[in-house]
């Protein structure tokens, strides 16, 4: 884990902490400041079954006096790879207002019909100075979805959104409601992708009107789709905002928004790298950036108030292991 610190003209990376296996290994997600200030994130492999875990990073306790300062890491659960879960990936955590962490594995649970298990949406509760785990929801990869690759989003109601990349009507993902009751969780699918434009990896967005955003990866079929779900008498409307036709590989990422209500992501392979849709007339309309010096970004994009656009690529650089780069409009 690593921090960038804007300094005079240019950026400095400061280590923050390296894995070394039993305590995690091969983070994919992103970390997320929790309520209380610390860092928190997964990692797909390590732990004490190999099998990934969650984690939190805390700073040293005292002032650093030196430029490498290792923060503290403090494992939160081991995921076991049987029906608690299994290898977490791109999904981003999130709290709720009790301080809850919630998130979702694509592999482990108990549906039969998948490899190593459909996936699961599992909760973590503080208890006695650790943390228990509790599943939510266990997918079996019929017409419910299975392999939830993406992160979870609250509406205001606490119902928790997501999507899995398989499964469903149509066998190319769903995007899928979770609403807490008495007896635990209901899971009910709110869209089933087709052929042309599912396979969904990234996570959804909500607007301030209440309708989900989010974009295709079509690996296997098709062209990778930004979409739009707009709820209406307790149905949702499936609205095909812009296929993106000369990419391989659509995104592996959320979609993120701006004030405006353009919408900005990352094309994994082919295609604009990163792009912006801009909304006109019930039209969008794509720009598209290239050039940054990196390849295959699979995480989207943070605005700051300038309107400077971050992210990162996978490979490419330098050394073509990657960069962290930004577009200037």
């Amino acid at each position: 884990m690593f921090k960038l610190k804007h300094e005079a003209s240019g950026w400095v990376l400061y280590p923050l902490y390296q894995f070394t296996g039993p305590d995690g290994a091969s983070p994919q997600a992103r970390v997320i400041i929790g309520p209380d200030g610390n860092l928190y994130g997964t990692t797909t492999y390590g732990g004490t079954a190999n099998q990934g875990t969650v984690f939190k990073l805390s700073p040293p306790p005292s002032a650093c006096r030196s430029f490498l300062c290792p923060w503290r890491e403090t494992v939160l659960y081991s995921f076991q790879g049987g029906s608690d879960g299994e290898q977490p990936q791109l999904a981003d955590l999130v709290f709720d207002r009790q301080g809850n962490i919630y998130g979702t594995t694509p592999y482990g649970g108990t549906g039969s019909s998948c490899y190593q298990g459909c996936g699961v949406v599992y909760q973590l509760t503080p208890s006695n100075g650790g943390w228990t785990e509790s599943i939510l929801y266990r997918f079996q990869g019929g017409n419910d979805g299975a392999y939830p690759f993406a992160g979870l989003i609250f509406d205001a109601a606490g119902n928790l959104y997501g999507a899995g990349e398989y499964g469903g009507a149509n066998l190319y993902g769903v995007v899928y409601k979770l609403s807490p009751s008495e007896g635990g969780w209901t899971e009910s699918v709110i869209y089933a992708f087709t052929a042309f434009s599912g396979e969904p990896y990234g996570g959804l967005i909500f607007d301030q009107a209440g309708n989900l955003y989010g974009v295709t990866s079509a690996i296997n079929a098709g062209e990778p789709v930004v979409y739009e779900l707009t709820p209406s008498d307790g149905a949702w409307t499936f609205n095909p905002l812009y296929t993106v036709s000369d990419a391989y590989q659509g995104s592996f990422a959320k979609l993120t928004m701006d004030p405006a209500g353009r919408l900005y992501g990352t094309i994994y392979e082919g295609g604009p790298e990163v792009f912006q849709l801009t909304p006109s007339d019930g039209q969008w309309t794509l720009t598209g950036f290239s050039g940054n010096a990196g390849a295959e970004p699979s995480d989207n994009v943070i605005l700051d108030a300038s309107g400077n656009v971050y992210s990162t690529a996978s490979a490419g650089g330098t050394y073509g292991k990657g960069v962290v780069f930004e577009i200037t409009p």
